[in-house]
Formats: structure tokens, sequence, C-alpha cells
């Protein structure tokens, strides 16, 4: 019985905290959606590209 009361206070008490969250607008999630997924793209062809670099580099002057 003690677990149940301590179950449903800390369900209580987060549905408060969650009504005191400042959401963010819809517009809001796309700009950063958009943004997470540029800067991902971004960093994928940087890392992409080192790693053809350093792939020629190895195979042009280590492995004859």
């Amino acid at each position: 019985m003690l677990y149940m009361n301590a179950v449903f206070e800390f369900l209580t008490e987060a549905k408060v905290e969650l009504s005191r969250v400042n959401w963010p607008t819809r517009k809001q999630v796309v700009h950063f959606t958009i943004l997470v997924a540029a800067i991902s793209v971004v960093v994928a062809i940087f890392l992409g590209s080192l790693d053809f670099l350093f792939s020629f580099l190895v195979e042009r002057f280590l492995i004859r």
C-alpha cells in the first residue's frame, strides 16, 4: 500500500511539472528539426570526406 501511494504521488507531481513546461510551438519544432538534419548532413559529409582522404592516403603510401 505504501508503494501505491508513492507511485500516485509521483504521477501527480509529474503532471504538475509537465503543466509548467514551456512547450515549443509547431514552427519552432519544424525549424529545429530542419537545423538538426542539416547539421547531421554537414557532419556526415565532413567525416565521409576525411575517411575517403585517409583511405586514399593509406592505399597510396602505405599499401603498395
